[in-house]
């Protein structure tokens, strides 16, 4: 019994450890040239959704575009800021900016982890993946794929984390 108890609360450290993780330190590029270093993102205190996509990947430009239609709307009703995270690799890398402006994405920030060093720390296996960090950094949320309106689940999950902050 004894031998059970000491695994299961070794696996509830593990999960909770998990859903409040921080953003690693990585250092990435935006799509302007400028070093940022991933564990210095914030947003005052309020939430953020970190989206990591590819120029290549159709699911996560349609993501972003439909992100995008209400991306003004969200920021007034909660505050939330976007962060695009780019995994193309090296050779693809100058197709962001110009697919970035194509679509008119409003996100303050794009960058670009062509190493996939932020992917990698963050076990990201698929794309589109997307995060959600609350206004003290932790990654309160995780979701990879997309399916036309799962935008609405992502919007909920941001009202839900300012509710509690």
């Amino acid at each position: 019994m004894k031998k059970v108890l000491i695994i299961y609360l070794s696996c509830l450290v593990l999960i909770l450890n998990e859903v409040n993780a921080q953003i690693p330190a990585v250092v990435l590029k935006d799509i302007d040239g400028k070093m940022v270093c991933t564990d210095t993102l914030s947003n005052n205190g309020k939430p953020m959704i970190i989206d990591f996509f590819a120029t290549w990947c159709k699911p996560c430009n349609r993501e972003l575009d439909a992100i995008s239609e209400d991306y003004e709307e969200w920021q007034e009703e909660t505050g939330v800021k976007l962060i695009a995270v780019s995994i193309d690799q090296a050779h693809n890398i100058q197709k962001v900016k110009p697919l970035v402006n194509q679509h008119q994405w409003p996100f303050e920030t794009v960058l670009l982890d062509p190493n996939g060093d932020l992917k990698r720390a963050l076990g990201i296996q698929m794309i589109p993946f997307v995060l959600i960090v609350d206004g003290q950094g932790n990654i309160v949320y995780k979701h990879s794929g997309y399916t036309d309106g799962s935008e609405e689940e992502l919007i909920d999950k941001v009202r839900e984390i300012v509710k509690k902050e």
